[in-house]
């Protein structure tokens, strides 16, 4: 099955604004390090709104572009950038749970994405 650069390119947009969702996980985890209303924390807290406010500008725009079942079932590819940042910047632990589950995910969003 060939796909279209357009269907390529609608699909990298898509999964790039997953990506930058992505970032309000990681911003929400550093912020829980720091006390309350402490200077950290009030910058994590402000760039999770921020990261989260251009996610749904574009996530609008993205969904234009597939149907409801496509794009949101690809949605679940977060669950993937969010285990693959803990390991690469906090530092936590992978366990083989985490890597069934990151494959079985993967299976379903390629199922779905190849029927489109």
């Amino acid at each position: 099955m060939k796909l279209s650069k357009t269907k390529v390119k609608n699909f990298a947009l898509l999964h790039l604004c997953i990506w930058i969702y992505t970032g309000s996980s990681i911003c929400s985890k550093l912020a829980s390090q720091y006390p309350f209303l402490s200077s950290e924390y009030v910058f994590f807290t402000l760039l999770i709104f921020m990261i989260l406010g251009i996610y749904a500008i574009f996530w609008q725009q993205i969904i234009k572009r597939f149907e409801a079942s496509v794009a949101y079932s690809n949605k679940s590819v977060t669950t993937i950038w969010t285990l693959l940042y803990s390991v690469l910047f906090l530092g936590e632990g992978l366990t083989i749970y985490n890597v069934i589950g990151t494959a079985v995910l993967i299976a379903g969003v390629t199922m779905v994405a190849s029927d489109e």
